[in-house]
């Protein structure tokens, strides 16, 4: 076999190449040995991994000033990652969003659970969003933006480079226009029979979280003529689904303005812009005003944003969560429902049932478990990396 144009990295002597041989897509800086040369290679470069007998185990993408060094492409260590290796890539993950959505609005690629480490794209309709979060993505976004158009037939292709992900990895924030143009209004996305209206330029992240598809569909499964409560809710996620399938009411809680103003715009859309209202602020204060103010909904829903980005602040992130169970519960009427979401990577499914179960109990609340939820299917999980089944969801009968 000819010896590979790649340059070579390696793994320390006392590191086993077994993660590696059984799917663990990360090789960590303290794995590798970090002489000159690697050091030297430009962030996003392409190499083969050996181990430390000088056995080929894979194609990697570099970074060598990222704590994850290596992030591997293929285990094929003479693959060539190219503008066809993309094609492949982004083909596979079409075919099946394609037989699980009968509209073209969804996560199309989800990073290391569709073998495109570090690379998140979001579609809406003929526009897609990339957001590069790795170094060899950044370093291909020309080829890979044009792949994504063919692939697609999507006329529009933006970056977003937002997100904690970028800075890790050395990369800079700045957002762009990649093919066609962006949208100079917000994109209505249809989902579970609501209407959102997503920001593709302006918006968190690549302008809407579609990872809680199902969990708004069971919560609208309840919502047949129940007041709804959603905090934390962004561009409606919660309280627009509950509305489309029968809610009486739905009042949306968010400490964004913009991101309230596109939730009224969903809600009129649907037309059911009398039955919606929203709340800004700090979503703590709010839940405690409106216990003062002695309110009660058949149904609350609290989806809040990261507590625990890091195991650094795990703890800190369970009391967080626990905190908003006990201040959420004496707004459920009896007989009510509550629903409590966590997308911290950090927490697990156990620990974040048990703070969520602590801030209940400490309220005074007698709950029933009756469904957990987890990320659609167009947020695929990678078997061996944890962090990608980041997203949780819980909801109780009190």
């Amino acid at each position: 076999m000819m010896p590979s144009p790649l340059p070579v990295i390696r793994l320390k002597p006392k590191t086993s190449p077994r993660g590696i041989l059984r799917g663990f897509p990360w090789v960590y800086d303290n794995e590798l040995v970090t002489d000159r040369r690697t050091k030297a290679l430009a962030p996003g470069s392409i190499a083969v991994l050996e181990d430390a007998n000088r056995r080929a185990l894979a194609v990697v993408a570099v970074n060598p000033a990222s704590r994850i060094m290596a992030r591997v492409l293929d285990r094929d260590p003479s693959a060539v990652v190219d503008r066809d290796w993309l094609r492949v890539r982004l083909t596979r993950a079409l075919e099946m969003r394609a037989r699980l959505y009968d509209a073209p609005y969804y996560r199309l690629i989800h990073a290391e659970g569709d073998g495109m480490p570090g690379v998140v794209i979001d579609r809406f309709g003929d526009t897609c969003v990339i957001q590069p979060n790795a170094a060899w993505a950044e370093a291909q976004l020309t080829d890979l933006a044009d792949v994504l158009s063919e692939v697609t037939g999507c006329a529009h292709v933006l970056k977003n480079a937002g997100g904690r992900a970028r800075g890790l990895e050395g990369l800079d924030d700045v957002g762009a226009v990649l093919i066609g143009a962006a949208p100079d209004a917000p994109v209505p996305v249809p989902m579970n029979g609501a209407t959102y209206m997503a920001d593709l330029t302006g918006g968190q992240k690549t302008g809407l979280f579609y990872d809680q598809r199902p969990n708004h569909a069971f919560a609208a499964s309840l919502a047949q003529g129940a007041r709804v409560l959603d905090v934390f809710s962004h561009v409606g996620g919660f309280g627009l689904a509950a509305l489309a399938h029968g809610a009486a009411s739905a009042l949306a809680v968010d400490g964004s303005e913009p991101a309230l103003m596109l939730a009224k715009g969903g809600a009129a859309s649907m037309g059911a812009e009398s039955r919606f209202e929203t709340r800004k602020g700090d979503a703590f204060a709010v839940l405690t005003s409106l216990a003062d103010e002695g309110v009660t909904f058949d149904m609350v829903i609290c989806d809040p944003p990261a507590f625990a980005p890091s195991k650094k602040a795990l703890e800190a992130g369970l009391r967080a969560y626990e905190r908003v169970a006990r201040l959420a519960v004496p707004l459920v009427a009896p007989g009510g429902y509550l629903g409590l979401c966590s997308c911290s990577h950090a927490v697990d499914l156990t620990a974040f049932r048990a703070a969520c179960l602590r801030g209940i109990g400490r309220a005074g609340g007698q709950a029933q478990l009756i469904h957990t939820g987890q990320a659609g299917p167009d947020h695929p999980m990678h078997p061996m990396l944890a962090e990608s089944g980041y997203l949780k969801a819980l909801f109780f009968r009190l």
